[in-house]
């Protein structure tokens, strides 16, 4: 698919559109807008080959695939104002990777991979990205950077021009090609205004977290960590071990967890203590729902409250966790690395906040079994390429 002269869907949003219920001016694509979007060429494949698919598209997001080259590169970097990201890689890059046929990235290096989508975005349209699922619970940290940027993660109003994503695996090496799947991307029209009172009557309509005493503000719903929750003896979480083989990430239901993962069991205790930079993953108290009209983010919690990071992956789609989408009892799956000292963890220790977003309209689809998501009515688990525990 080439780009397109096209007139782009929601360019003219009317102020009235949000006069009904179910329609708004402003807000996160649904998937029958990204079609839109797709079709009129404001998502674009920027491989003349590699056409963007249906199977992309999900309730509020599109998944962004691996191009045909990986760069590696001596460190991270942002373009910035009037600098393009290719002309970035001819100062900065070691060596290129040809990742057609398949290529390990190797734990520890920096890459910057062109990615097979572009955008052409309209007026008052501008973008966000984060890792997937399951590229956060894999330790790769993974950043969509543009032309002409000087923040990760963060495309601008109207930006026109090529994707590209900055990974570097932390824990594990990992094998990718061209077409993988490591980051998602949301689109939005417009910037619609966040107030504690919209986010009171979000929960008191439909709970956004199971607990009696939930702490709500603009900024969003607190979540804490479950330290306790498991039965003596039993997995509250995993430990990433250090030294083990590569990972194909498009394997699911491959690999046996002890070969990349020491469990870590309840004894009894109401805390646990974290080694720095280990990376672990620990599953919320709460369970969490995202109304089929609203997206959510997860944002880690104020840095001043503990020496750890909290989440590389962050998008919940409309559906997850939801009665109406089959989730109920879906809890959050927390990727944490302390950082430079040993940090205890207290059972119920607030870990971060889940930002809810409306939709500009309920999707066509939701989050689920239905559309083959993975993580729905989950607990503590891990990647989909490992084998469920026995």
């Amino acid at each position: 698919m080439t780009e397109t002269t096209a007139t782009l869907p929601l360019d003219g949003f009317d102020d009235d559109a949000g006069s009904d219920d179910n329609i708004h001016s402003t807000g996160i694509l649904p998937s029958q807008a990204l079609r839109e979007l797709l079709a009129a060429g404001g998502i674009f494949a920027a491989d003349d080959e590699e056409e963007v698919g249906e199977d992309q598209i999900q309730p509020a997001s599109l998944d962004l695939r691996l191009g045909r080259t990986a760069y590696r590169v001596r460190g991270s970097f942002l373009p910035g104002a009037g600098k393009t990201v290719a002309g970035r890689l001819d100062a900065f890059t070691m060596h290129e990777i040809d990742i057609t046929g398949g290529a390990v990235l190797e734990r520890g290096c920096v890459y910057v991979v062109p990615l097979l989508e572009g955008l052409k975005l309209p007026r008052m349209m501008s973008a966000m990205a984060n890792p997937k699922s399951s590229t956060g619970r894999l330790d790769i940290f993974t950043r969509v950077i543009t032309d002409y940027s000087s923040e990760f993660d963060r495309i601008e109003e109207g930006y026109r021009g090529r994707l590209y994503a900055e990974i570097s695996p932390l824990t594990f090496s990992v094998l990718v090609r061209t077409g993988t799947r490591l980051s998602q991307l949301r689109l939005r029209r417009g910037k619609p205004p966040a107030t504690m009172a919209a986010m009171r009557r979000l929960h008191e309509a439909s709970p956004l977290v199971s607990t009696d005493n939930a702490d709500i503000a603009k900024s969003g719903i607190v979540f804490t960590v479950d330290i306790a929750g498991a039965a003596e003896g039993g997995v509250i979480g995993y430990k990433a071990k250090r030294h083990t083989g590569v990972i194909d990430l498009e394997k699911a239901g491959h690999y046996e967890i002890h070969d990349f993962w020491d469990p870590i069991v309840n004894r009894g205790n109401t805390n646990i203590t974290l080694d720095p930079d280990e990376f672990h993953i620990l599953a919320s108290k709460e369970t969490v729902s995202v109304p089929p009209d609203h997206a959510a983010e997860m944002r880690a919690f104020d840095s001043h409250v503990g020496e750890f990071r909290v989440h590389y992956a962050g998008f919940f789609d409309p559906g997850f966790g939801h009665d109406s989408a089959g989730g109920q009892g879906s809890r959050a799956v927390l990727e944490v690395r302390p950082r430079d000292v040993p940090f205890v963890l207290e059972d119920g220790q607030t870990m971060g906040r889940l930002v809810y977003e409306r939709l500009t309209q309920t999707p066509d689809q939701l989050y689920g079994s239905g559309i083959g998501s993975n993580y729905q009515s989950q607990g503590l688990k891990l990647s989909k390429h490992f084998k469920p525990p026995s």
